[in-house]
């Protein structure tokens, strides 16, 4: 009987995987620890070595196939039905990047990946006394939802409990139990009220009508970053209100400015950018305005105020938006916050990005100028409580002294979350932002 390799466990919060390469075949001959396929996580392609000498006795995926964790990716055997004997250690798996994790969460990332974890969690218990088998990250889900999980079945190795056993405990109409024990001191009390399940994860997907009745139709498999990408801009709508504050800035000083610095950075292997004087100045906002800097516990009923200024950069990356965080705005200059973009966004397009730099942005800068466009409505990145947007910088005529003159126009787009953000204060942040964007002198003034 052949032995079985799965899908291991490929970090927090990793649930599933795409299949982006398939480098054997059924009937081939493969080494301990051969790399055998690749799969592409949120922010992460992975090569899978298998822990087995042997013959491929059966391949049960192709590429573009989306498998969870624990499922049996193939079967190795000796040729002869016996089964094959395993390697002596599973070598820690190579990736190009490291594991992925949601776009906002702001958790510390994993050690590296090793393949024998998945068969440490197959042992974990799945209900009586024990612990709970279940991430941090489903944990929140389940408490924010009301869901005891000790009332959900749990479909993981060894009955660990998945982020898609909670949402289908919800649609099956057990949503708003009595919330699970908090698991910090910070948390929600246990005898607080459950919050209504009323979320985009109870909401279920409509059926898709049959296109094909009215022309050639084809499907392709969502990357995994896309799926990523789509379920945290609907749980950021979906939980916070949002409101957009508009507004436009002249930079007519500002961009002779850096049109004449430019090359002096350029010389330095930087670019300077507006998206850098963006970043410069909403740094100095938000040493002003620390409620821009926070998150919303929404079941503590806290907020949470960040002593640090991490902004993060949205890079529209060829497989999807990536925001790399450059940490310590506040505290460093045009020259080395240009530095770091010019990296960042490189990596970003590259998917090169380590995990660790995308994690722990306390506010999100976003710049669809360059791609035309005078509105926008940013979504914000949760948990942050929110973002600001840059439209396209054109000339526009402008009043300066009862005279008509054309001056280079920038403009700006804040969104907030009303929760915890009144309206006078969002005018108030971007008014702070256009005043160190009106002169290049006034961003000196950021420290």
């Amino acid at each position: 009987m052949g032995k079985d390799f799965k899908l291991p466990d490929l970090g927090e919060g990793i649930h599933e995987a795409q299949i982006v390469n398939v480098m054997i075949k059924q009937g081939d001959t493969v080494k301990a620890d051969q790399m055998v396929m690749e799969v592409e996580t949120d922010k992460a392609s992975v090569e899978l070595p298998v822990p087995y000498a042997g013959t491929i006795e059966k391949l049960n995926v192709k590429v573009g196939d989306t498998v969870k964790v624990g499922m049996v990716l193939l079967s190795v055997g000796d040729g002869s039905g016996a089964s094959a004997a395993p390697a002596p250690a599973a070598k820690a798996v190579e990736s190009k990047a490291a594991p992925a994790a949601n776009v906002a969460s702001a958790r510390a990332p994993e050690p590296p990946m090793v393949a024998p974890r998945a068969a440490a969690i197959a042992e974990a218990p799945s209900s009586g006394d024990g612990p709970i088998p279940a991430a941090p990250a489903v944990r929140r889900i389940a408490r924010e939802a009301g869901v005891d999980l000790r009332s959900v079945h749990g479909t993981g190795p060894g009955g660990r409990i998945v982020r898609e056993d909670v949402e289908r405990f919800i649609l099956s109409g057990n949503g708003g139990s009595a919330p699970a024990a908090p698991s910090s001191p910070r948390s929600a009390p246990a005898a607080a009220p459950a919050r209504p399940a009323a979320t985009a994860m109870s909401v279920p997907a409509e059926a898709m009508p049959d296109f094909a009745q009215w022309g050639p139709v084809r499907r392709e498999a969502l990357p995994q970053i896309r799926k990523t990408i789509a379920r945290q801009m609907v749980r950021s709508v979906t939980t916070i209100p949002h409101v957009t504050h508009c507004d436009e800035v002249d930079v007519t000083d500002l961009e002779q400015f850096r049109k004449e610095q430019g090359a002096i950075f350029e010389s330095k292997g930087a670019k300077l950018t507006l998206t850098a004087f963006v970043v410069k100045a909403v740094a100095g906002a938000l040493r002003t305005f620390p409620n821009f800097n926070a998150s919303y516990d929404e079941a503590a009923g806290e907020m949470v105020f960040k002593d640090y200024v991490h902004i993060g950069i949205a890079v529209d990356s060829p497989k999807g938006l990536m925001v790399p965080i450059i940490r310590d705005a506040d505290r460093k200059g045009l020259m080395t916050i240009s530095k770091e973009m010019k990296d960042l966004a490189d990596k970003a397009r590259e998917f090169k990005l380590d995990v660790a730099q995308m994690r722990g942005g306390s506010f999100t800068v976003t710049n669809v100028g360059a791609l035309g466009g005078t509105m926008a409505t940013p979504i914000i990145n949760y948990p942050e409580v929110a973002i600001l947007g840059m439209g396209k910088l054109d000339w526009k005529p402008v009043v300066r002294d009862g005279q008509i003159v054309a001056r280079k126009v920038l403009p700006l787009f804040l969104s907030f979350d009303h929760r915890v953000i009144d309206g006078a204060d969002g005018a108030r942040f971007i008014r702070a932002v256009m005043e160190f964007l009106e002169s290049p002198l006034n961003l000196l003034l950021v420290s």
